[in-house]
């Protein structure tokens, strides 16, 4: 039996529907990306909540005439030889604590959070270089009067107080660095396996997602990266780091800081520094190399290098029983103390 052509009913085109697909599909996934990025999306802290967690009833703030606001604590003996701490990236004035225990009997121990970082937060003039730090410690000091002090930080800290010292020698009477940040590894050497956190820094996309997603995992599995005490990372530790991190303004310095020039070659000018200097590493760092302690003594003249064994990044969290007698030692034997001051003759 023939069929006619005629007898056929035409088919409907089926492309549009492919099309619509070929829309849905890409659009779906978009939308369940924007869902996920909600659901981990952490916002800041509420600064006034932190203040009052953080600072307690009796916080203190020097204001600088860059309209910074820095948070700053004067602990210790008054009348000792003042001693100034920095801390690291991402930290607070808080890691100095239990070195204040220790110390503070003889010396007078002021301890701040620099811009970008703890109570202090993002500072209205976004300046987190060398000089903006060296700014911060400067406003503190003209608030207490202190003209000279001991200088000491620790990573990032170090690296300002090195700088600190290089550009204002007369007001530094000694330096102490704890793993210090700022000097290139040596011929050979690797770079440093350093921890989660600051590899996602070294990306464009990394930094913008650390504005945005901030996990307190994240932030545990950072301090547990830069630390070989691991008994000492707690839950209030992590929750400190965290909830700090997330103050106003500190996600954006963290970015700014990651993509910031640390002019490399100024550590070919370490040598200038004149002040006694304890260099006080612990040897398995891996945040810094714990060459980098070699460099520094090869390059400061007169200076001292204590490895602390079996301690990472953090000396004075992780043992600061042994920091803090490294630093009573060499400020006993080494702290010159300055010349007295003249009385006026009329």
């Amino acid at each position: 039996m023939m069929i006619e052509d005629d007898d056929f009913e035409p088919q409907p085109p089926r492309r549009p529907l492919f099309r619509r697909k070929r829309l849905l599909i890409p659009l779906g996934l978009l939308v369940a990306i924007l869902a996920i990025f909600l659901a981990l999306r952490t916002s800041d802290t509420d600064r006034e909540a932190m203040i009052a967690k953080y600072g307690g009833p009796n916080a203190v703030f020097a204001a600088g005439p860059a309209g910074q606001r820095i948070h700053y604590r004067d602990q210790g003996k008054r009348g000792g030889p003042a001693i100034i701490l920095l801390h690291g990236s991402n930290s607070s004035l808080h890691t100095w604590e239990p070195l204040v225990q220790r110390l503070g009997a003889d010396y007078r121990i002021v301890t701040l959070d620099l811009p970008g970082h703890g109570l202090t937060g993002g500072t209205p003039d976004k300046d987190y270089s060398a000089d903006g730090m060296a700014a911060a410690v400067d406003v503190v000091a003209a608030k207490l009067g202190l003209d000279r002090f001991i200088l000491g930080g620790n990573s990032m800290g170090g690296w300002v107080a090195w700088r600190y010292a290089l550009a204002r020698p007369g007001r530094v009477d000694a330096l102490l660095l704890l793993d210090a940040s700022g000097m290139p590894p040596r011929r050979g050497e690797k770079a440093p396996e350093s921890n989660v956190g600051f590899r996602i820094l070294k990306y464009p996309f990394g930094r913008w997602l650390a504005t945005q997603i901030t996990p307190r995992a994240l932030v545990e599995q950072s301090l547990r990266g830069s630390v070989e005490k691991q008994t000492i990372v707690d839950g209030a530790m992590i929750d400190r780091y965290w909830e700090l991190l997330r103050f106003p303004g500190n996600r954006e310095a963290t970015v700014l800081r990651a993509r910031m020039d640390r002019e490399p070659a100024m550590a070919a000018r370490v040598g200038e520094i004149k002040a006694p200097t304890l260099i006080l590493f612990g040897d398995k760092d891996r945040i810094i190399n714990p060459s980098g302690a070699q460099t520094f003594g090869e390059r400061m003249r007169g200076s001292e290098v204590v490895l602390l064994k079996n301690i990472g990044h953090l000396p004075m969290d992780e043992d600061p029983d042994a920091t803090a007698a490294a630093i009573a030692d060499f400020l006993k034997r080494r702290l010159v103390a300055p010349p007295p001051v003249e009385p006026e003759t009329r």
